[in-house]
């Protein structure tokens, strides 16, 4: 029973110090500190005055001063120290010695800085950790982090130069077994492209060449994602308003209808990727919408590329749901406006590289909202 309410208590104490302490470890190190600091400071000056008499509030020379009641005159030297053998007298309210004070001041402030700065040498590889574990999400080929620090610091830095070496062979056999698989795959579609050349009738050639161009189509589309897309892709400084404008006239070229609205600066993207990210986009409003409009809205902190469409819209219940792989609307599942179900997929993957987000949502005047969220610090 008494162990458990010492649990209870060092569970409740614990609670308090967390609320109480700052977020980071290098603030709660250096909160402690402090507070070691002043505790030993407050029981050294206890100690003084319990053991040096002569420094209390009940010393010599600090005797309280007599007040007057009317009618009756104070005796004479009743204000007056009384003479202490051996100590000459100490005028009233200095019994405290100002260098002592002072000494005390000086090593607080030591301890302090000194507090500072070890807090601040001990959690530096913890923000070398973190820094490194943020970018490996951009760069999984970044130098190993280094192994320095304390003991523990030391490990965890060794434990995660292990991981990321693990993540890079799983990424090296992975593009093996993507390439093995494409070749193997599209053996066949190529001798089937062959046989369709020699059918003597042209329906009959158009209808197997639009399907083998579909099939090749969707292992592109599914081998492109299993392969990562663009992750080796550099990242660059884009003017994403003439990657917009292209990508609007090639859409045009076709006959197909595309509004832009607003203006882009340069942004430090995969540009590469980003085009194909909107290519997608546009190309799914197009699909089921038969045009596409895209605005653009640019702030200090993000840029915001929405894209409409002026179609049927999605189910409520859909909307997060379509943004899986492989996963397809039953109303698209169609020759003319099916597919993979792999282009949102792909666009929310390399939103995802870019640190952003990609939500959709049905449009008060009608049809599908595609909204990609950009920040603008600093990626790659």
């Amino acid at each position: 029973m008494v162990a458990l309410s010492a649990t209870r208590w060092y569970q409740q104490v614990q609670q308090a110090l967390a609320h109480l302490l700052p977020v980071t470890l290098f603030g709660r190190l250096a909160a402690l500190l402090f507070i070691a600091v002043l505790t030993s400071h407050a029981l050294a000056i206890t100690l003084l005055f319990e053991l040096r008499p002569e420094f209390g509030p009940g010393a010599p020379g600090h005797h309280p001063a007599h007040v007057s009641q009317p009618g009756h005159a104070s005796p004479p030297g009743w204000n007056a120290p009384p003479p202490h053998p051996g100590h000459p007298p100490r005028p009233p309210g200095r019994n405290f010695p100002a260098g002592l004070l002072l000494d005390i001041g000086v090593r607080l402030a030591a301890l302090m800085a000194a507090a500072w700065v070890g807090a601040r040498w001990l959690s530096q590889p913890l923000h070398h950790l973190a820094a490194a574990a943020r970018d490996l999400g951009q760069n999984i080929h970044r130098p190993p982090l280094p192994e320095v620090g304390p003991s523990e610091c030391r490990e965890a830095s060794r434990v995660f130069n292990q991981m990321q070496a693990r993540i890079c062979q799983q990424l090296q056999e992975r593009d093996r077994f993507v390439a093995a698989v494409s070749h193997d795959l599209r053996t066949p579609l190529t001798r089937l492209r062959l046989r369709a050349e020699c059918l003597g009738d042209d329906e009959q050639r158009r209808l197997f060449s639009r399907d083998i161009a579909e099939m090749d189509a969707m292992i592109a589309a599914t081998l492109d994602h299993l392969g990562g897309g663009a992750n080796a892709e550099p990242w660059v400084l884009v003017d994403v308003q003439a990657l917009i404008e292209s990508l609007a006239d090639d859409q045009q070229a076709c006959g197909h209808a595309v509004l832009i609205q607003g203006q882009a600066a340069p942004l430090r993207v995969q540009a590469n990727a980003l085009r194909r990210c909107l290519d997608n986009l546009v190309g799914n409003a197009i699909r089921y919408g038969g045009s596409a409009q895209i605005k653009l809205h640019d702030t200090a902190s993000a840029l915001t590329i929405e894209v409409q469409d002026h179609g049927p819209g999605l189910p409520e219940a859909e909307l997060e749901r379509v943004l899986a792989p492989f996963y397809r609307v039953e109303a698209s599942r169609n020759r003319h406006s099916g597919g993979v179900g792999l282009g949102l997929a792909i666009a929310n993957d390399i939103v995802q590289r870019h640190q952003g987000t990609l939500q959709l949502c049905n449009a008060e005047g009608g049809g599908l909202l595609a909204r990609v969220e950009l920040p603008r610090r600093g990626a790659g």
